[in-house]
């Protein structure tokens, strides 16, 4: 019997959410790509469910949890994150993880508020229109070596608050409507 957490629930509780989709923020970072030739895999990958989030070093594992590549495929799980089909993508081509069930944050936004000027945000743009709040995205952080062995302090907190955001826009967007 495998450990019990937010990636593999207790049976009662997978029954219980079996016909709501749960909401799960996603996004990863890969160290930034300066040359045109040579494409960087994508290192991270952060996941957050409500205040629990999961830091994942792609790069750095010897293999995919199965787990983690099952909870990824399981339909009843909606996976958010702005621009999410490029991240997937980079996801599939990278690292053979299959990604289930996804929606753009954006197209969210738009869906659920009617406007259409969110398309265009980016995830701090949508955490000050829906959530009211300014946020931080340090560009030394961002551009950082994302595929070190070690992340540090700031990288670790920008992908759990990317993840976070994700998430919580997500969440307040279905709330509102």
């Amino acid at each position: 019997m495998g450990e019990r957490g937010p990636l593999n629930p207790p049976p009662e509780q997978q029954q219980q959410h079996h016909h709501h989709h749960i909401i799960v923020g996603l996004d990863i970072e890969w160290r930034p790509n300066f040359g045109r030739q040579y494409d960087n895999p994508a290192a991270v990958l952060q996941l957050c469910i409500g205040h629990h989030c999961l830091v994942f070093q792609l790069l750095h594992c010897d293999y995919i949890p199965e787990a983690l590549s099952g909870f990824l495929s399981n339909p009843n799980f909606t996976f958010i994150g702005v621009g999410i089909g490029g991240d997937v993508e980079k996801l599939v081509v990278d690292h053979d993880l299959m990604v289930a069930n996804t929606k753009d944050l954006r197209v969210m936004a738009v869906e659920e508020t009617g406007r259409g000027e969110l398309r265009r945000e980016g995830l701090k743009g949508l955490a000050r229109e829906v959530l009211g709040r300014e946020v931080a995205k340090p560009r030394r952080v961002q551009l950082g070596r994302w595929d070190n062995l070690w992340l540090n302090l700031d990288q670790i907190m920008y992908a759990c608050i990317d993840a976070f955001l994700s998430f919580e826009i997500a969440r307040r967007l279905v709330v509102s409507s």
